[in-house]
C-alpha cells in the first residue's frame, strides 16, 4: 500500500509546513499544496523544495496559485475565479505522497466549502500538527472533533514547539489520539537541521501504521 497523508494543522502559522517538508524528505514522498494563497513571498511548496532536499519532479505544481495571501475562498474572488471541488483530486503517481492543507480544517475553499469537506472525501490519513504553546488545547480537541465528525482517519498529532508535557499529555487524553511526536522550533532552518530533528522525534513506525 503506497504511503500518502495530508498534513493539516491547527491554525495558520504554526510550522506545518516545515513538518510537512520534513515528512515528505524522510519518506522521499512527491509533495502537493492543493491550493496556495499568496505568490509574493516565498510558496509553501518553495519552502518544501528548500528544506526538504527532494528532487524537482517531486514538488507537484498546486491547483490553484492565487496571488492574495487571505483565505483561499477570497483570494479566488480577487483573482475572478471560484475553486472548483472537482480539481481538488490527489495526483497520480507511483511512490509515498504528502499533501498539505492550507491553514486549519475549516478554512473555506468557496463558500460553501471548507478543507475538511475535501479530506472527507479523499480519505486519506490525516496528520494534525498542532502548537505548543497557550490556546492549543482547545484549538486541537476543536480539530479532532471536526475530523472524527466527518469520519476522516486520523493518524495522530505532530506538536511543533517547546516541550509541554501536560498539554500534549491533557490532548491525547480527552482527545483519545496518538501523539506522534513533537518536532521543536529551530533556529536555523536548514535542510539538515530538520531532517535531524524528524528522525531524533518521530517513530517511522508509528507514522506507517495508519496509510492509504
Amino acid at each position: 500500500m503506497i504511503a500518502r497523508f495530508v498534513v493539516t494543522g491547527t491554525d495558520t502559522g504554526i510550522g506545518k509546513t516545515v513538518f510537512a517538508a520534513a515528512l515528505a524528505g524522510a519518506l522521499d514522498a512527491r509533495y502537493w499544496k492543493p491550493v496556495q494563497s499568496g505568490l509574493e513571498d516565498e510558496t509553501d511548496s518553495e519552502a518544501v523544495a528548500r528544506l526538504s532536499g527532494l528532487p524537482a519532479d517531486h514538488i507537484l505544481r498546486e491547483a490553484y496559485r492565487l496571488a492574495t495571501p487571505v483565505s483561499p475562498h477570497l483570494s479566488a474572488r480577487l483573482d475572478g475565479m471560484e475553486i472548483d471541488p472537482a480539481r481538488l483530486e490527489p495526483p497520480a503517481g507511483a511512490g509515498p505522497l504528502v499533501i498539505e492543507g492550507a491553514g486549519g480544517l475549516m478554512v473555506p475553499l468557496t463558500n460553501n466549502l471548507v478543507f475538511a469537506d475535501v479530506f472527507a472525501r479523499w480519505r486519506i490519513p490525516v496528520i494534525l500538527c498542532a502548537r505548543t504553546s497557550l490556546g492549543t488545547i482547545n484549538h486541537t480537541l476543536l480539530s479532532i472533533e471536526a475530523l472524527r465528525r466527518r469520519d476522516i482517519p486520523l493518524c495522530g498529532v505532530a506538536f511543533i514547539g517547546a516541550e509541554n508535557a501536560d498539554t500534549q499529555a491533557t490532548i491525547a487524553a480527552i482527545g483519545q489520539v496518538k501523539v506522534l511526536g513533537r518536532l521543536p522550533l529551530l533556529e536555523n532552518l536548514t535542510r539538515e537541521n530538520i531532517s535531524r530533528a524528524f528522525r531524533e522525534n518521530f517513530e517511522f513506525g508509528s507514522l506507517m501504521e495508519m496509510r492509504a
